[in-house]
């Protein structure tokens, strides 16, 4: 392992597309990839608000930015012929589980037939070698064990989303297993992360942008859900194992052609109540109390990941303790608006990836 994982100059000059770019982690997901040379496009809904990381580190303006639906297969296929990507990730999804509820058909519709067009877009498009499907830990059929769930248990899904990301992986298996199975194809992999936290996540109903809002409002943080228990994680965490599957997948396609992993160190599982207390004791001031709601829709209480194989096979571990990520999710939250917010997530890439070269170089 050259750089923690990422071989050196490898994506220096390479055409990727990134759907999805407007949001959290497809924000984050492009800045590393432009720092390390990357020609970058990106296709996405606009960012939900003003305060969203795409926005405030001026991303528009540093890549080739289309505003776009992945439910437009004419749009979403002409990015795709004027791109050219060698790259593809594929982020762009309705990534709430209460939304979901309230929303099942828009969140199949595009959880579903959008990955769908994401698909055929790269089965027309000859210059795509390697494509990369973003879904969630929530596609597998959770009986709320603490045995964290490998890649090869049954997927399901209890609610929409969760149900939607299920579907998601069945048909990205289909594709790869009808029109991407050989040499000549495109190789294709799926990946499945845990609860991912960082700056500029503004979502309503996730724990750290709730938690954010009441803090900066000066009211108290209110849980509905405090002792669910989740394996919480960075955003730079699975963002690195996504790249280094794509340099995998580009240079040993039959190694790396399936469904991983990317979840925390066990010391990162951890109750909302304990993340929430963290996100207090980092910003430095504020009050927690738990709400009593009725009638609230389900959500699971206990979900892990087993993450041996990206271990074993393809070399990535995370390195970020609990406190560690709390801590460096607040910082941004905290000096985002004092200070350059695109150098603010470079400087977090480059402590991040310090890290790294701690951890591997201690092995």
């Amino acid at each position: 392992m050259e750089n923690m994982g990422l071989k050196e100059g490898f994506w220096q000059g390479k055409r990727v597309l990134v759907t999805g770019h407007t949001g959290f982690k497809g924000s984050w997901l492009s800045i590393w990839l432009q720092k390390m040379g990357a020609e970058v496009t990106g296709y996405s809904l606009a960012p939900l608000t003003q305060q969203d990381n795409f926005v405030v580190s001026s991303l528009a303006s540093r890549m080739v930015h289309v505003e776009g639906d992945i439910l437009d297969t004419e749009k979403l296929e002409k990015v795709f012929a004027q791109s050219a990507p060698e790259i593809v990730f594929h982020l762009a999804a309705q990534p709430l589980v209460r939304l979901s509820y309230e929303q099942p058909k828009v969140t199949y519709e595009v959880n579903v037939i959008g990955t769908l067009n994401v698909l055929e877009a790269i089965r027309k498009t000859a210059s795509v070698k390697v494509a990369v499907m973003i879904t969630t830990d929530k596609c597998y059929e959770n009986k709320e064990t603490s045995r964290g769930y490998k890649e090869s248990d049954p997927l399901g899904g209890y609610d929409p989303y969760s149900s939607s990301k299920a579907c998601a992986e069945i048909l990205i298996a289909s594709y790869r297993n009808s029109y991407f199975s050989d040499k000549e194809s495109a190789a294709i992999a799926s990946v499945r992360a845990g609860n991912v936290i960082g700056g500029g996540d503004w979502a309503k109903d996730r724990i750290v942008p709730d938690c954010i809002r009441a803090l900066q409002s000066g009211r108290p943080v209110r849980l509905r859900n405090p002792d669910a228990v989740r394996p919480w994680q960075f955003v730079l965490e699975p963002l690195r194992g996504y790249l280094m599957l794509a340099e995998g997948l580009w240079e040993q396609a039959g190694q790396y052609r399936s469904g991983w992993n990317f979840g925390p160190q066990e010391d990162t599982l951890a109750t909302v109540r304990t993340v929430a207390e963290a996100v207090v004791r980092n910003y430095g001031s504020g009050s927690i109390e738990v709400e009593q709601l009725a009638n609230e829709p389900h959500e699971a209480g206990l979900l892990c990941l087993d993450i041996t194989k990206a271990r074993e096979v393809l070399g990535w571990q995370p390195v970020l303790n609990l406190e560690e990520t709390v801590r460096m999710t607040v910082e941004w939250y905290r000096d985002y608006h004092s200070r350059d917010s695109y150098t603010l997530c470079l400087a977090q890439i480059e402590a991040y990836l310090e890290k790294c070269r701690d951890g591997y170089s201690a092995e």
